[in-house]
């Protein structure tokens, strides 16, 4: 079975890898890495995650997962956004709201609804 293939598209003239929904979970610093190659490799400055492939662990903030992934990104100045619906995972957890909120006032992390969303924020950041 072939994994399917992450997107290049251009928003507001930043060069963003979009991951597809059905691929390996961002889980891990290794994933972490392999995405940033990739998106190194195709010369994107961002990586768009669909939320449903960061996993549980990701979004329960002791397990460390998240921090990880992020540090990651943030030592390749990869920019990281995670698109989707995480409404049920930050009513569950105060800690994940407060981290979401905080890192959406930041340039390297962003919690989005879509891709719409996502070049508006490029737009707005000027990045």
């Amino acid at each position: 079975m072939t994994e399917p293939t992450p997107e290049l598209r251009e928003l507001a003239g930043i060069t963003v890898l979009f991951c597809p929904p059905d691929g390996p979970r961002l889980d891990s610093e290794q994933a972490a890495l392999d995405l940033i190659g990739d998106a190194g490799y195709q010369g994107a400055a961002w990586v768009a995650v669909p939320a449903e492939r960061c996993g549980a662990d990701f979004f329960r903030l002791r397990t460390r997962v998240a921090g990880d992934v992020v540090q990651k990104f943030v030592n390749y100045r990869t920019g990281l956004a995670v698109l989707g619906d995480i409404t049920a995972e930050t009513a569950a957890s105060t800690a994940l709201r407060d981290f979401v909120r905080e890192s959406n006032r930041g340039r390297q992390l962003w919690f989005l609804d879509d891709a719409a969303a996502l070049e508006a924020r490029l737009v707005e950041s000027g990045a």
